[in-house]
């Protein structure tokens, strides 16, 4: 935690706008929550996610029809919560 906030009272010391902050941490944890999706197999839609991930290799459609570990469903969920939280977009 200490790191945390080191890392970002000094991007705000640095110039970096709470705005641009805040949008970091979003896009962490777009990218963390992905990530799941990304080593399940799953084949994304959104062009977001295809710019980022890539499709090389999917094999799974449709979100509903991958199948994370107990382990990474509670993270994901986790992550759906803070990303609410913060009023991050998909």
């Amino acid at each position: 935690m200490r790191v945390l906030v080191t890392i970002l009272l000094t991007g705000v010391a640095l110039g970096t706008t709470l705005a641009q902050s805040y949008a970091q941490s979003c896009q962490h944890l777009w990218v963390e929550r992905n990530s799941y999706y990304k080593a399940a197999g799953y084949c994304f839609e959104t062009q977001r996610a295809i710019d980022y991930f890539g499709n090389g290799g999917c094999w799974i459609h449709g979100q509903g029809n991958v199948h994370l570990s107990p382990a990474a469903q509670r993270r994901v969920a986790q992550i759906v919560a803070q990303e609410s939280r913060q009023g991050c977009s998909d």
